[in-house]
């Protein structure tokens, strides 16, 4: 008789587009990335600055993936959905979200909120063990009055989008290290981990900029992988959250 499951972890991961470096000296690290993805074991891997094409880079990386970069990084047996944040030049990336359970409904939400930066929220519902849950995945402007917008504008989503009975996990890259964030998403009942975890910059990690918080879930552990084959593959770590369903 199989066991149901009863804790979830959340992981996530701004990869950085998959590439590391500079100029003729960058690498591709989106091949390490899969084999890293697959290592976090997670049940939802919320990823950041995923491509999903790049014209120059496809020409000059020989190796470059066929597939878009959130179905290549999709371990075996998960559902993988993209959504676009920022079109360049030579291609778009946005938010992913990789999960092992169903995927029953998905949106976006464009919150840009100037002209120099192109930013989104990715909106998934996942049934785990017959439960729907709702997860966001976020990626926040550099600019903090900015940012403290896009928060308002969260809050209203969730408000307009989410029943206040469900559970629900928002995850990403918040560029943000200080408290105005999580007294925010503590009015509405979004908390996370007492404790700091740094995953910023990834080869020498000083500040938290990538979080997960959740209501409706029971916090029971966070985790950052760290070693010389993390911080090369992107400039932020991993970080990985442990829930009790």
């Amino acid at each position: 008789m199989n066991t149901p499951q009863t804790t979830l972890r959340v992981a996530t991961y701004n990869i950085h587009k998959g590439v590391q470096g500079l100029g003729p000296r960058r690498r591709l690290e989106i091949h390490n990335l899969g084999h890293a993805v697959e290592q976090l074991d997670a049940d939802i891997v919320c990823l950041q600055e995923v491509r999903k094409m790049h014209r120059r880079e496809e020409q000059y990386f020989t190796r470059w993936p066929d597939l878009p970069q959130a179905d290549f990084l999709a371990p075996e047996g998960y559902e993988a959905i993209y959504q676009t944040n920022a079109v360049t030049r030579h291609g778009e990336h946005g938010n992913a979200l990789l999960s092992r359970w169903p995927i029953i409904a998905h949106q976006h939400e464009d919150m840009s909120d100037h002209r120099f930066e192109q930013r989104g929220l990715l909106h998934v519902e996942v049934v785990v063990q017959g439960r729907p849950i709702h997860v966001i995945v976020i990626h926040l402007g550099l600019i903090p009055a900015s940012r403290m917008r896009q928060i308002e504008q969260l809050r209203r989503f969730i408000q307009r989008e989410v029943p206040a009975e469900m559970p629900l996990v928002v995850a990403g890259d918040f560029n943000d290290w200080g408290d105005q964030v999580r007294r925010s998403l503590g009015s509405i009942r979004l908390v996370s981990h007492d404790k700091r975890h740094a995953t910023f910059p990834a080869r020498l990690p000083l500040v938290q900029l990538d979080h997960v918080y959740a209501r409706g879930l029971q916090p029971l552990g966070l985790e950052v992988p760290r070693g010389r084959i993390w911080w090369r593959m992107s400039d932020h770590l991993p970080l990985l959250a442990d829930f009790q369903l």
